[in-house]
């Protein structure tokens, strides 16, 4: 059992398509597995130079994050992203137990101001 069934376009395929030699499928299942292996690879190597460059943060490195932004929790992100004006954050680390408030304020400018407790 497959976890998506598109039986409607396994069958749309095979009869507006003719049937492959089986040493061709088999020719381009190696190329394509080999092709999918090389940019994998390439790509976890990007990710790992941009981790030793300081640069994994994208977003700071190119300034789209102002200083205020860098400054707040996660916490005060998403509740700032989803438009929550008062939210209460239980933090759980381990068996210790803590909580606090976010009130999101709004001022005159239209601009989001956050305030913790």
């Amino acid at each position: 059992m497959t976890l998506f069934n598109f039986r409607w376009l396994r069958r749309f395929i095979r009869r507006h398509t003719r049937p492959i030699a089986e040493t061709d499928a088999e020719y381009w299942k190696r190329v394509f597995s080999f092709s999918y292996m090389f940019l994998a690879w390439n790509a976890f190597g990007v990710v790992c130079f941009a981790a030793y460059n300081g640069k994994l943060d994208w977003a700071k490195y190119h300034g789209v994050k102002t200083d205020e932004e860098l400054h707040l929790s996660s916490a005060q992100q998403f509740s700032r992203a989803l438009g929550i004006k008062n939210s209460k954050v239980i933090k759980v680390s381990g068996l210790d137990v803590s909580s606090y408030e976010i009130h999101n304020k709004t001022d005159e400018t239209g601009t989001d101001k956050t305030e913790t407790d």
